[in-house]
């Protein structure tokens, strides 16, 4: 995680610094300062190590006294650390560490909100590759922060049959005794399908998670009536929080939500200046 973090704060800083901060030219290049770090809205705090490697790349000098823990719940006007050293640094950190860290706690926020909705049933929430490009790992951090659980993370680490790999391939079951010729063993291998007779075609063919596509209440419980005790379900298409707590009362075993990483609003924060120290 430690090389992807560096990785993408470099390419954040590039797009944002380029080949000088030239407004902050205008501070005296010895001045000092303290910065505190306020949140203007109740929410999950979540991308601390992102926001310490931002300051620690533009200056290593610069000193992060954090009071709260990630995955904290915050409270409007909570401060949330404090920044101290040269003052032209952390102007220049600032926008790329607050952009990261809102992004971040944005994700794990919302994530939150839908795993509350959870309380007291067994289904589990899932976030799905629906991320920003190139925050990949960072978003799914967030949300495992928020109480999801993450699933693939990419093409390379599971197996998802879907519509598409079904007609490439012909049917349900050549995709899957193709899947399970090329997949290592423990990989998860998942079969999307989009009505009952698909989904005992999955089963017929092996598959131990199905995931059942825009199906409706009705159609969700008999899926769970009928699947064998040792396939999961998972239930995807458009859940809303509003939603997610009925599907999940059918019985299935997860939800996946594309909303969590793909509809996302930021968190509001505010970097204030509380003191600035002579030059010297």
């Amino acid at each position: 995680m430690e090389k992807h973090i560096n990785t993408l704060v470099r390419a954040a800083l590039e797009e944002d610094v380029g080949s000088g901060d030239l407004t902050a030219a205008l501070i005296p290049e010895n001045a000092r300062a303290n910065a505190l770090l306020i949140s203007r809205e109740d929410a999950v705090l979540c991308g601390k190590p992102w926001f310490d490697a931002t300051f620690a790349a533009v200056d290593g000098s610069l000193d992060i006294r954090w009071f709260v823990e990630e995955g904290a719940k915050l409270k409007t006007e909570q401060p949330i650390c404090e920044i101290t050293g040269n003052a032209r640094s952390i102007l220049t950190a600032e926008r790329t560490a607050i952009n990261l860290l809102q992004t971040l706690s944005g994700t794990a926020t919302i994530t939150q909100r839908y795993v509350e909705q959870l309380q007291g049933l067994h289904t589990r929430l899932l976030d799905t590759r629906k991320t920003i490009p190139g925050m990949r790992l960072a978003q799914k951090y967030a949300a495992k922060t928020g109480g999801a659980v993450n699933h693939r993370v990419g093409l390379y680490d599971g197996v998802l049959i879907k519509e598409n790999h079904i007609r490439a391939a012909g049917s349900i079951a050549a995709a899957v005794e193709k899947a399970r010729l090329t997949t290592p063993a423990g990989v998860l291998l998942e079969v999307e399908v989009e009505n009952q007779e698909e989904m005992q075609q999955a089963v017929e063919a092996g598959a131990k998670r199905i995931l059942l596509d825009n199906f409706s209440l009705a159609q969700l419980r008999v899926a769970v009536s009928q699947k064998p005790g040792d396939v999961e379900l998972e239930a995807s298409g458009n859940v809303t929080l509003e939603t997610l707590r009925e599907i999940a009362q059918t019985g299935v075993d997860y939800i996946s939500v594309g909303a969590l990483t793909k509809h996302l609003r930021a968190v509001d924060f505010s970097l204030q200046f509380i003191l600035t120290l002579k030059e010297h």
